[in-house]
């Protein structure tokens, strides 16, 4: 097995967080939520981890993931495609995709926790 380091992001709520990125093809991996209060979900070689942290706040946290894939435009497409709306209430969001300065088509995407997960691939 190669090496990789995974994100654990904070959840306010485990199902929702399930259901949201379920709707942008992440499954399950890990044990039922309610076994342990905690998620594993995953999308192909992505994983992603959240805790049980019933009262983040969704305005001001701070924790965020990079994603690196093959095309951004087109992972964007895809996550567009499935509605996720902007929730002024949450913050929640998906940014359109951006060329860097440094050599990266970028876009963002925020979940209903506040976690802000940003995805690139090169140029």
């Amino acid at each position: 097995m190669a090496e990789s380091a995974v994100p654990i992001l904070p959840s306010r709520n485990l199902d929702e967080t399930l259901e949201f990125y379920s709707r942008l093809g992440f499954e399950l991996q890990g044990a039922p939520i309610e076994k342990y209060r905690y998620l594993i979900i995953g999308r192909g070689r992505i994983e992603l981890h959240f805790w049980d942290a019933p009262h983040v706040d969704p305005l001001t946290t701070d924790a965020s993931c990079y994603i690196r894939v093959d095309d951004a435009d087109a992972l964007h497409r895809e996550w567009q495609q499935v509605g996720i709306q902007s929730d002024p209430a949450t913050g929640s969001r998906l940014t359109p995709p951006v060329d860097t300065d440094y050599g990266i088509r970028e876009f963002a995407l925020v979940d209903q926790s506040g976690n802000l997960v940003r995805v690139g691939s090169p140029l």
